[in-house]
């Protein structure tokens, strides 16, 4: 095992630990309260006896100001919403602060975030519309924000190239207290992002500045239950090496709120990897298979019945899916380091409730 691999079990043991944890429903989605304790299949705990992975101890949600749950379902369709010559305008509003947020128990992270929340709001609108982002930057550092999309140079969100004009490059990075709105019209429909894009890179994203960015198909998609998941890392010492690794920022956020589903609904998952100093990220489903749309920029699947898709950094797709069977299902990244060190979370399965007669 690599001196860094060793140096990040060792580190989790210490900080938010791998212990057995007999977890219940969720505190915030009521569907589930009922639960099932999941434990392991002898009863016991121990490193080898089967037991499950989670952190010992309960992250403040309320502290961070965010839920993992919520996030999962909190779609910004604007700010303010309006007709401007016959076209639909969506405004939104975004304000880059720093934060420390709590991202396993006891653990702090110092983070650059949007909106105080890591991923920032998910920006959700329609092929076609004008979108205005009025970004402020509260933070201590120049930012900026890059979409991924179509759009003018001067609305890309890059830091600005010496010599070249405004009208070539736009503004540059966004020096605190400064403000600027980027402006332009959803294209391609698709499951996309944004991030700051300012010096050092790497630095920036990795430190919260990102979130997803959807653009639905004018005619939209099939009706479905909708998730959105922004796969992350957490370099808590700064040597360039994730000891953390989540789903929505909080490891193990859904082992210690499971995500209920019923029986047979359609399941759109929108899945984005921003995971920094990883060359890859993945996502694994137990137990059932999903139909993989690339970028989903196409109404067709890229790829059928698979049940594990990799993911370079900025890469990200829609996988769509429907339980048979009730159950607990597992889902996490298949690097197993990463599902140990955070990365893994769990599907409720219920069955449709039916009322009246048999």
């Amino acid at each position: 095992m690599s001196t860094a691999n060793v140096k990040r079990r060792q580190f989790i043991v210490g900080a938010i630990s791998t212990a057995l944890a007999a977890l219940g429903g969720s505190r915030v989605l009521p569907r589930i309260d009922a639960a099932p304790p999941r434990q392991s299949p002898n009863g016991h705990g121990g490193s080898h006896s089967g037991g499950v992975f989670g952190a010992m101890g309960e992250v403040d949600h309320e502290r961070n100001g965010f839920h993992p749950s919520e996030l999962l379902v909190d779609f910004n369709y604007g700010d303010q919403v309006y007709q401007e010559d016959g076209r639909t305008v969506r405004e939104y509003n975004l304000i880059a602060v720093d934060k420390e947020v709590e991202i396993a128990p006891g653990l702090f992270f110092p983070a650059w975030t949007y909106n105080g929340r890591i991923p920032g709001p998910t920006i959700r609108c329609t092929e076609g519309d004008l979108l205005r982002i009025h970004f402020v930057n509260a933070g201590s550092h120049p930012h900026t924000i890059h979409f991924h999309g179509i759009h003018a140079a001067v609305m890309d969100g890059i830091p600005a190239m010496p010599g070249m004009p405004f009208d070539m490059v736009g503004p540059g990075m966004i020096q605190p207290g400064d403000s600027f709105t980027y402006e332009f019209v959803a294209e391609p429909f698709g499951c996309h992002l944004y991030h700051c894009h300012a010096i050092p890179l790497k630095r920036h994203i990795h430190k919260g500045l990102y979130g997803a960015f959807i653009v639905d198909p004018p005619e939209g998609r099939p009706e479905a239950t909708e998730l959105v998941m922004v796969m992350n890392g957490f370099d808590t010492n700064f040597d360039d090496e994730n000891e953390v690794y989540a789903v929505n920022t909080v490891a193990f956020a859904y082992n210690n709120d499971v995500i209920p589903l019923k029986v047979g609904e359609r399941v759109r998952l929108y899945l984005i990897n921003l995971t920094e100093f990883d060359l890859i990220n993945s996502f694994h489903l137990h137990a059932e298979f999903f139909d993989y749309y690339d970028h989903g920029t196409t109404l067709t699947p890229t790829q059928r019945r698979v049940d594990t898709i990799m993911q370079c950094q900025g890469q990200r797709g829609i996988l769509e899916f429907n339980y048979q069977k009730p159950g607990m299902y597992m889902f996490h990244a298949h690097q197993s380091e990463f599902a140990e060190l955070g990365w893994m979370g769990m599907f409720h399965v219920t069955e449709e409730e039916h009322h009246g007669d048999a």
